[in-house]
């Protein structure tokens, strides 16, 4: 019983790492959707988020069918627990990466408000983001999660100097403050990606330790 049990669990480990691997991918799509115009490329991040979405569904199935066959105690309910509450951090991630190819394909519509320097760096951070938390879940790593928890601190800060200059861009010419505001969105949209993803590093250690944050 014990092996099956441990085969199950590795199961819906690897699914949700694959799912969160799903994401990964559609960063550098959208990216070639906003900064490169590539906006044929808006279908193929549509249909890897629809791809979350059913691995979403398949994961939490089985973690339900393994809590009701198994009941699991101590660290293997606390990996179907961590399992279960970052679903739908991850669905949202995708959720958010859609936001950004979409509006990077409207925003392909018009000459550029400005090199999306900031917006780039957020993208590359996030897809280095996503590594790391997998190595750390994968290894059950809670120094490599708390890693990646630091890293969304720079996300941040690239999104608070992302809208210190989009407002500058609005004080200065009003023709610009709808350009202006859609960039905001997308900034934060790729914000809310990394409160995900933070979210999810910061299970890793209950789950590894038994032991919460004080």
């Amino acid at each position: 019983m014990r092996e099956v049990l441990e085969n199950d669990l590795r199961s819906v480990l690897n699914g949700a790492l694959n799912m969160l691997g799903t994401v990964e991918q559609m960063l550098p799509v959208a990216a070639d959707v906003l900064l490169h115009e590539q906006t044929e490329r808006l279908a193929e991040v549509r249909a890897l988020d629809l791809e979350v979405d059913a691995q979403e569904a398949r994961i939490e199935a089985e973690c339900l069918r393994i809590i009701a066959r198994y009941q699991p105690v101590a660290r293997d309910l606390r990996l179907v627990a961590l399992i279960l509450k970052s679903l739908s951090d991850i669905e949202r991630m995708g959720d958010y990466v859609v936001h950004v190819a979409e509006d990077g394909a409207e925003l392909a519509q018009a000459p550029a408000l400005k090199k999306y320097v900031n917006l780039a760096r957020m993208l590359a951070r996030l897809g280095e983001m996503s590594q790391n938390l997998r190595t750390a879940i994968a290894d059950r790593d809670v120094t490599r999660a708390e890693t990646t928890i630091g890293m969304d601190d720079e996300v941040d800060d690239l999104y608070e100097q992302i809208q210190r200059e989009l407002v500058t861009y609005m004080l200065e010419d009003p023709r610009n403050i709808s350009k202006a505001l859609m960039l905001m969105r997308v900034g934060r949209s790729l914000e809310r990606v990394g409160d995900h993803m933070e979210n999810v590093a910061e299970r890793v250690r209950y789950w590894v330790t038994g032991v919460r944050e004080a």
